[in-house]
């Protein structure tokens, strides 16, 4: 069986798009020639790979394990590019990065930093929650990636603290607890709380530390995004909790910020997989960001 690397990722692009119009756009061919690529990798694997219908194209049974086997190729094959081609020096190359989209503004000195010291390295940057990133580096899909601790993976993903950030309650002006000099956990027990999606790392957090308390939070939203977040609780919708630097760009907001206790922290991080040595760009992202005593500024922000 002879699958050329190309036809892989086609096929990879009908199942991230689940539309072969879209995939055959990404994949800069015509509509019909990405039908035959699927149809002779079919015919050579003698499985269907594909359901095809109006909507969208699901993967059958043997596409699901063809697909998961194709991103570990893949991702072999990414690692191999990376090393052959930096075999003189960190010239060039790819990094696929992940970020939690909360993280995205906290990175950005570093990530000049790195443009500055490697400018012939294309940063390909996906943006996905905490779970989405483990998830990814899992699958081989990514070299590293910025999360919050703690992982849920922990036996498979290594990982490199880089910085922690107070966590502050967030509450609206007039609130009953607005006045309180310490938001205990129990205080949150009669009023609408605001989580962040499931898949992101603070939410499990957040969970994990009410439960341990005995409080069960009465989650009336969810959302990804902090700005939106914040204008719930402005607009009295609820209350929630904050990452301090995030509190620091509401400060034209009617909003209250206010000490947890007991303290938590935002402990944000690199991650990677444990059993996967890493590629020379993302082995370079990673010294660049550890801290450094003799130089300050080589560091997150």
């Amino acid at each position: 069986m002879n699958i050329p690397i190309k036809t892989l990722r086609c096929f990879l692009t009908i199942v991230e798009t689940e539309n072969f119009t879209r995939a055959a756009q990404q994949c800069f061919m015509t509509q019909p020639t990405l039908s035959k690529v699927v149809q002779r990798l079919e015919d050579s694997l003698d499985e269907q790979l594909l359901i095809r219908n109006n909507q969208k194209v699901e993967l059958t049974p043997a596409g699901r394990l063809f697909a998961q086997s194709a991103q570990e190729i893949l991702g072999h094959w990414h690692r191999l590019q990376e090393d052959m081609s930096n075999l003189r020096g960190l010239k060039s190359g790819q990094l696929r990065l992940g970020v939690c989209p909360m993280m995205s503004s906290l990175i950005i000195g570093l990530l000049t930093r790195y443009r500055q010291q490697y400018p012939g390295i294309e940063l390909q940057m996906y943006e996905y929650g905490g779970f989405g990133c483990e998830q990814a580096l899992i699958n081989n899909s990514l070299d590293i990636a910025f999360t919050a601790l703690p992982t849920t993976h922990k036996t498979e993903l290594s990982s490199q603290l880089l910085t922690k950030y107070p966590l502050l309650a967030c509450l609206p002006q007039g609130h009953p607890l607005a006045d309180k000099a310490e938001i205990k956990w129990h205080d949150f027990e009669s009023y609408p709380f605001i989580l962040y999606n499931e898949d992101f790392s603070l939410a499990k957090l957040i969970n994990r530390l009410s439960r341990k308390a005995g409080v069960q939070l009465n989650i009336a939203f969810r959302s990804g995004q902090w700005d939106f977040i914040a204008a719930m609780v402005e607009a009295n919708m609820g209350v929630a909790i904050l990452p301090e630097p995030i509190c620091q760009r509401l400060t034209a907001s009617k909003l209250v910020f206010t000490p947890m206790q007991p303290a938590m922290t935002w402990d944000l991080a690199l991650i990677w997989r444990q059993n996967l040595p890493l590629t020379p760009p993302a082995q370079a992202l990673l010294s660049l960001s550890t801290p450094n005593t003799a130089n300050p500024e080589n560091s997150l922000l």
